[in-house]
């Protein structure tokens, strides 16, 4: 046979002509008329099984870029959807695969050779043996329909690859040590084994987890409590009707679909991904209804030994109470793997007790113990025995709880529930010390007085600005700032009223600490963005006074224009010129509108940011150190020309003041500099980390707060660290990052790294 070319039969072919072959074969597959095959029966290559009620069909295929053949199962309405790979780690290399009975009564798949290259390998001999594909997507072999025994030797449900279809099994055979689990493929155009495998961990309690290469944890939902498994988001519960098996025989998970109208699949993607997918049956496509893990709490071991991973606090990592971060460095930096230690050691006495817990999906079950008949006050003082256990919990939720589960050394994996309602307490270890501390009726009180202090020295200070505001007022409209007096236009809150159309839901372009913006238009046509302070705003007439003064001082093409304001009883507000644009993170982290920012203007809008700090910082009258910028604080012009908003949190520094500590940290965390976040600390050093954290999301379209990767646990930071270097694809991306490299490691002198960086333009 020439060089090039293969033998199909007795006629040789060029590649290219067997490339054609097989995508002509795959369009036309030759359905025989049964759902069944049987003893002395074959299926070749172009034909195929339909199920009785045309939902499946069962033949060879080849993935989209692959010219391997593959025998599977797939939706017969959606042949792209394969949801069963038989010969996945053994493909055919031409379009002679055959699917039969061998001699022993198994089903095979042979090649041109009539090696097997696939085979059932029933323990059951079958006299008669038939193979039928049903229409819940199973192959079955069992003994002839006519003898009507009802058993089988053999079905594809018990071998699934990387789909979970509905009847189908997750789980273990306790009796046999049988395994059902999902393996991924190792790509979209490869079928064979991937990294990830997806299942039911039965050590101890029945878990749910993903191992990623070998047996390393990715997700975890946490151990089943009698009633679900706690890690599992709730809007997957309403995607399908879950069922759990768990007794002396099996411990196995199953679903059925919603409806009938309902197709429901779990699919374990090549990524790692669990994905719970849905499609209607009149509609033309699959959606991707749930994703996990999908937040980074879902990675497991997220915040280390002994820390919880938070929904919706900042920073995400917290330790558990009566803990401190292990190594407080690496938590500055958001890096929170390193994990909790006690603040004060147990030392085994009398004098230690028990933390309550709730909402928190528990621990992972590496070292511990399961006693299913005691109650929770047994374990309890069992646990009090035993100078290991560090923590207990009821093993079952049911019936007001019962079950001892004891955790011996760290806890790892632990996070906020994400099921409503959930029951299951956690109680921690903790010195009697620490316990007092945490319960003191002393820090109640303690609590209070600061309370009422700030409440007071709130008082104070709305006193102190509505007396400047009221003495501006009398001299004709202007703001007033110690001796000097800034002229601004005061608008009536009747003609804002009218231009926001009565503060209209439809007008609403943002929301932030300050309150609503709104965009306008007054009686003479211009446009305007007005922004008006909520009374549930944890920002006041401090920052209103502050914004108001500085912008009226400072002016600048990349800073943002006030027109005036507004103050009419409780009423605050200030008028913008309106940016067409909108904000920055509405732009670089909306995937449209991403996809069609060329570097150039990426570099453009840096650039223009790096103006608006240089003179903030050394060209304008006042040194003004923002400490709040970040992408929704840089609003964008037609041209995309960039403007620094948003100064009611900044701060002006006299004479050769460089730094200054304050005991009211605000601002945005992600944006914020570790020695201002954790000392109070702040100097144009901290607007230049800011501007770091903002200049890698404007290069990677990605939230610097948010961010996770599935291989590792670093921010967008750390990330940004260990992959620049890769990802050199132009010269305006090789220029911005090279600049970004800079700002990470941070220069002496932010006047000279900005100059630099304009003058690189």
């Amino acid at each position: 046979m020439a060089d090039g070319f293969m033998e199909i039969g007795k006629l040789s072919f060029s590649p290219l002509f067997h490339s054609l072959f097989v995508i002509f074969m795959s369009v036309l597959k030759l359905s025989i008329a049964t759902d069944s095959l049987s003893s002395g029966q074959s299926i070749k290559d172009g034909e195929t099984l339909v199920s009785s009620g045309q939902s499946f069909e069962l033949g060879f295929f080849s993935p989209e870029k692959s010219k391997n053949r593959y025998l599977g199962i797939w939706y017969k309405f959606s042949p792209e959807t394969v949801v069963w790979v038989a010969n996945g780690n053994n493909p055919l290399a031409d379009l002679n695969g055959v699917l039969t009975f061998s001699d022993e009564r198994n089903l095979v798949v042979l090649n041109q050779s009539k090696s097997v290259i696939w085979s059932s390998n029933s323990s059951r001999a079958l006299r008669n043996p038939v193979a039928q594909l049903s229409d819940s997507g199973n192959l079955v072999v069992s003994e002839n329909a006519s003898s009507h025994s009802g058993e089988y030797s053999w079905q594809s449900f018990d071998y699934p690859t990387d789909t979970l279809l509905a009847g189908m099994r997750m789980g273990w055979s306790l009796k046999t040590g049988f395994q059902w689990h999902l393996t991924s493929w190792k790509s979209m155009d490869d079928p064979s084994s991937g990294d990830y495998t997806y299942g039911i961990n039965v050590n101890g309690l029945p878990q749910l987890e993903v191992l990623y290469k070998g047996f390393t944890k990715k997700y975890r939902a946490g151990p089943q409590n009698g009633v679900h498994f706690p890690g599992t988001p709730q809007s997957e519960i309403t995607l399908f009707k879950p069922m759990f098996v768990y007794n002396e025989t099996d411990v196995y998970f199953e679903f059925e679909s919603i409806s009938d109208d309902v197709i429901t699949i779990v699919r374990l993607n090549q990524s790692g991904l669990v994905q719970c997918i849905l499609r209607k049956k009149e509609s033309s496509t699959w959606d991707v209804m749930v994703s996990m893990p999908r937040e980074p709490c879902d990675i497991y071991g997220q915040c280390g030994a002994n820390g919880v991973c938070t929904i919706d606090k900042d920073p995400r990592c917290q330790c558990l109470q009566g803990f401190m971060p292990k190594t407080l460095e690496e938590w500055q930096m958001l890096n929170s793997t390193s994990g909790c230690i006690m603040k004060v050691q147990l030392n085994c006495s009398r004098q230690e007790g028990f933390l309550k817990l709730s909402q928190l999906k528990l621990p992972d079950l590496i070292d511990f113990r399961l006693n299913k008949t005691m109650s929770l006050e047994e374990c309890k003082v069992e646990c009090l025995k035993n100078c290991s256990c560090r923590a207990y919990a009821n093993s079952d939720v049911r019936g007001g709880g019962s079950g001892c589960l004891m955790w011996f050394g760290d806890l790892i994996d632990i996070r906020e529930s994400q099921q409503v309602n959930y029951e299951q307490n956690l109680y921690i270890r903790l010195p009697a010390s620490q316990l007092d501390s945490i319960h003191s009726p002393l820090n109640k009180k303690r609590l209070v007085t600061v309370t009422v202090a700030s409440a007071i020295s709130g008082l104070f200070v709305v006193g102190i600005a509505l007396g400047i505001m009221w003495k501006s007022r009398m001299k004709g409209g202007g703001l007033q700032s110690g001796k000097e007096d800034i002229d601004l236009p005061s608008f009536d809150f009747p003609a804002i009223s009218v231009a926001t159309g009565h503060f209209s839901q439809a007008n609403t372009i943002g929301v932030g600490g300050f309150g609503t913006v709104y965009k306008g238009i007054l009686s003479t046509g211009q446009e305007i963005a007005v922004k008006r302070l909520s009374k549930s705003s944890g920002q006041g007439l401090e920052e209103f006074m502050n914004e108001a003064l500085l912008i009226a001082r400072l002016q600048h093409r990349n800073l943002v224009g006030l027109l005036g304001y507004c103050i009419e009883g409780e009423e605050r507000m200030l008028v913008y010129e309106y940016m067409p644009n909108k904000s920055l993170d509405n732009f670089i982290f909306d995937d449209d509108k991403s996809s069609t920012l060329a570097w150039k203007s990426r570099f453009d809008i840096v650039i223009g940011i790096a103006r608006g700090l240089l003179y903030l910082h050394q060209d304008s009258k006042l040194r003004v150190i923002h400490r709040d910028l970040k992408a929704s604080n840089i609003l964008l012009e037609v041209d995309l020309n960039p403007k620094i908003s948003d100064f009611g949190l900044a701060r002006i520094f006299g004479g050769d003041e460089r730094e200054a500590r304050t005991r009211r940290i605000i601002g945005t965390y992600g944006y914020m500099s570790p020695e201002y976040a954790f000392d109070g600390k702040f100097s144009v050093k901290s607007d230049v980390f800011s501007f770091g954290v903002l200049l890698l999301e404007i290069v990677s379209s990605r939230r610097n707060r948010g961010f996770w990767h599935q291989d590792h646990h670093q921010n967008l930071l750390g990330h940004g660290s260990s992959v620049w270097l890769h990802k050199f694809t132009s010269i305006m991306y090789w220029q911005t990052c090279f600049l970004t490299s800079f700002i990470m490691i941070l220069s002496n002198d932010m006047n000279e790294f900005v100059q630099g960086m304009v003058a690189s333009e």
